[in-house]
C-alpha cells in the first residue's frame, strides 16, 4: 500500500528516510527508519526496513521545503569487497556524524541516466536528494553517505555540488577483491558482469577495449577491469580534489584502525574525542559488519587464504594480466592522496 502523502505544509523530521525516487511523477519516496535501525542494518534497501512497503509519497519540490535545514555532508566511495560498510558504521556517533549505507535513492538516479534521462534534470533531483539525505538526526551532526558502488560515476558530480564535502576513496587491493569475487561463486562472477554493463552504459571503461572484447573475457578478468576502471577513477578524483580526497585500502584499514579512524575525522573534520573513538573502534572494528559475530583482520586473513587455495591459479593469472592492462593504460595501482603514510 502507497501512503500518499498530505497537502503541504509537510513536516519531514530525520527519520523519514528519502528511499525512492519516481521520475516520471517526479516524487521521493520515504520511509520510516529511525536512527537505531539505521545502526542495526547492513544496507538501506527493502530487505531491512520494514515500512520500506508503506512509503509517504511527496512531491520532490515540497518534501525539499518540508525537509528543513541540511548539515554538512561527507562521502565513502569504495570498489566493493573493502570493509567499506565496517568504515560507515564507525560514522554513527550521536553527536557527531550519522551514516547512510548505499541509500537505494541514489541507485535510482543511476538506472534514470542509464535509460537516458536528461542531464539536466538528474543533476537537479541530484542536487535536491543530497540536501534530503544530508539531514542529521541532531544539530552539529555531519552525515557520512556510503553509497553502493555502482554511484560511484556520480562521484564528480557530488564533489563538484558540495564544495566542502570531503570524500574517503576506499578499496581492496587488486588480490582480495578477485578473491573475494571467486570466493562468492556463481553469486560474485554474475555481479562483477552486472558492474561491468553498468560501466559500460557510463561510458566509465577507458584501459582500450573495444566492448566485445570483454565477451572473451574471464569472469575474473571482468572482475579485474571493474576494479581498473574504479581505480581509473578514483586517482582522478584525488588528483582533481587534493585538499578533500584521501585514499586508503581496506587492509591499511583493519591494520590502523586507530590511525586511519583519527585522519578520517580530520579530513571530515570532526571533532570526536580520543576514549570516544577508541569506543568506536571496540564496537565496530571487532564485529562483522554485514553479519554480526566477531570479526578482525585474522579472520579476513583467514578468508583470503582460503580463496587463494581454491582459486590462486586464476587469481595469479589475472593479477599478471591487470598489470599489463594498467600499464598499457597508465593506471597505478598505488591511488594518490593516502589517508595514511607509509
Amino acid at each position: 500500500m502507497v501512503v500518499q502523502a498530505p497537502s503541504p505544509p509537510l513536516r519531514l523530521s530525520p527519520d523519514w528516510l528519502p528511499h525512492r525516487y519516481d521520475p516520471q511523477s517526479d516524487a521521493v519516496h520515504f520511509v520510516s527508519a529511525t536512527r537505531e535501525l539505521r545502526r542495526a542494518v547492513p544496507f538501506l534497501t527493502d530487505e531491512h526496513l520494514p515500512s520500506a512497503a508503506d512509503p509517504l509519497v511527496a512531491r520532490r519540490r515540497d518534501s525539499i521545503v518540508a525537509a528543513g535545514a541540511p548539515g554538512p555532508i561527507h562521502f565513502i566511495l569504495h570498489s566493493a569487497y573493502c570493509c567499506s560498510t565496517l568504515l560507515a558504521n564507525a560514522y554513527d556517533e550521536p553527536g557527531i556524524a550519522s551514516s547512510l549505507k548505499e541509500p537505494v535513492i541514489l541507485n535510482d538516479l543511476v538506472g534514470w541516466r542509464h535509460r537516458g534521462g536528461n542531464p539536466t534534470q538528474i543533476a537537479e533531483v541530484f542536487d535536491g536528494t543530497l540536501r534530503l539525505l544530508s539531514r542529521p538526526f541532531e544539530a552539529g551532526e555531519a552525515v557520512v553517505v556510503k553509497p553502493s558502488n555502482v554511484v560511484n560515476g556520480f562521484g564528480p558530480l557530488m564533489l563538484a555540488m558540495r564544495p566542502q564535502a570531503r570524500c574517503i576513496l576506499l578499496h581492496a587491493p587488486l588480490r582480495v577483491y578477485l578473491g573475494s569475487i571467486a570466493g562468492k561463486g556463481l553469486w560474485g562472477r554474475l555481479w562483477v558482469r552486472e558492474l561491468l554493463m553498468k560501466q559500460l552504459k557510463e561510458n566509465l571503461i577507458d584501459l582500450g577495449f573495444a566492448p566485445e572484447d570483454h565477451m572473451m573475457q574471464t569472469d575474473l578478468q571482468v572482475a579485474a577491469v571493474g576494479w581498473l576502471t574504479q581505480h581509473q577513477l578514483f586517482s582522478r578524483l584525488a588528483s582533481q580534489h587534493p585538499d578533500r580526497v584521501r585514499s586508503v585500502d581496506s587492509e591499511t584499514l583493519l591494520a590502523r584502525p586507530a590511525e586511519a579512524l583519527e585522519a578520517s575525522d580530520a579530513l571530515f573534520e570532526l571533532d570526536r574525542p580520543l576514549a570516544v573513538r577508541e569506543q568506536t573502534i571496540e564496537r565496530v572494528f571487532r564485529k562483522h559488519a554485514k553479519f554480526g559475530g566477531a570479526f578482525d583482520r585474522d579472520a579476513r586473513t583467514a578468508g583470503q587464504r582460503q580463496a587463494a587455495e581454491t582459486h590462486g591459479d586464476e587469481i595469479d593469472k589475472v593479477v599478471i594480466w591487470a598489470e599489463t592492462v594498467a600499464a598499457q593504460a597508465k593506471v597505478s595501482f598505488d591511488l594518490p592522496a593516502p589517508l595514511l603514510a607509509d
